[in-house]
């Protein structure tokens, strides 16, 4: 597939997949603005149209939500979004998948997602790198154990085909990873700071206390390292708008796309 090179010369548009209120871009979505990049949001939960196909889009995010990555009930836009990742994955269009969109990701490329058995993983979490992130373009200069935001009671328990494992962590195997050329897709927020965690842990405070878990220290967790998760998960946003002005460099000059992908 060759890539249409529609994109106009100013500022590149970025879709950005929203699941549900209170969970937008946040850390993410400011960086990429003060990059430059246009950073138009979409909420199919609340009736807005997804476009069709990706032509004239230089980018792709797909957010965080509480429904399951395969309950097209619950979401019915979800088998638009699992299109629209394929059909970027394909054209080498960069993607951010983000706890539920790195799921759709791993998910729409011929992985498996499933309930965590260990119980839900929340609030802040030290990473590991493996060795492919050496020599990965978001996560090359990631400091070993730098600490994510995590609010997931899924997971991905399988990778697609050839996709490459990135981070990993003590309690969640598959923290993030690339799929094709330029599609990421992780775990955890990196989005999310103190004030977003603090709303979810609001909302599923009965749900975690049922389960013996303390919505207040996860927050706390989150609060405490919120200096070092503006700074590490800010320099991966600025790489990703990295990745996506040079996705376009390439698309202008004409370069050939092509690719597969497995089927969902």
């Amino acid at each position: 597939m060759t890539r249409a090179t529609t994109v106009d010369t100013g500022r590149l548009r970025i879709l950005v997949v929203e699941h549900e209120d209170g969970a937008g871009p946040g850390l993410v979505g400011e960086r990429l603005r003060a990059a430059g990049l246009d950073t138009r949001v979409h909420r199919p939960w609340r009736g807005e149209e997804l476009p069709g196909s990706l032509d004239g889009w230089s980018g792709l995010i797909v957010l965080g939500g509480s429904v399951n990555c395969e309950d097209d009930t619950a979401a019915p836009w979800l088998p638009r979004v699992r299109a629209l990742i394929r059909e970027a994955v394909e054209a080498r269009i960069p993607v951010l998948g983000i706890c539920l969109g790195g799921q759709l990701l791993a998910h729409a490329l011929g992985g498996r997602v499933a309930v965590r058995a260990l119980g839900p993983e929340l609030g802040t979490v030290p990473l590991r790198r493996l060795p492919a992130a050496d020599d990965d373009p978001l996560f090359g200069t990631l400091p070993e154990g730098a600490p994510a935001a995590q609010w997931h009671w899924d997971e991905i328990d399988r990778l697609p085909p050839a996709a490459v494992p990135l981070l990993t962590g003590d309690d969640c195997r598959h923290q993030a990873f690339r799929a094709g050329a330029c599609a990421w897709g992780v775990q955890f927020h990196p989005e999310a700071l103190t004030g977003t965690i603090a709303g979810w842990a609001a909302a599923d405070a009965p749900r975690m206390r049922a389960d013996g878990l303390d919505p207040d220290g996860a927050v706390a967790s989150v609060r405490e390292a919120e200096p070092r998760l503006r700074a590490v998960w800010g320099a991966v946003a600025d790489a990703w708008a990295g990745v996506v002005r040079a996705a376009v460099r390439d698309a202008r000059a004409g370069v050939a796309v092509a690719g597969g992908i497995a089927g969902e």
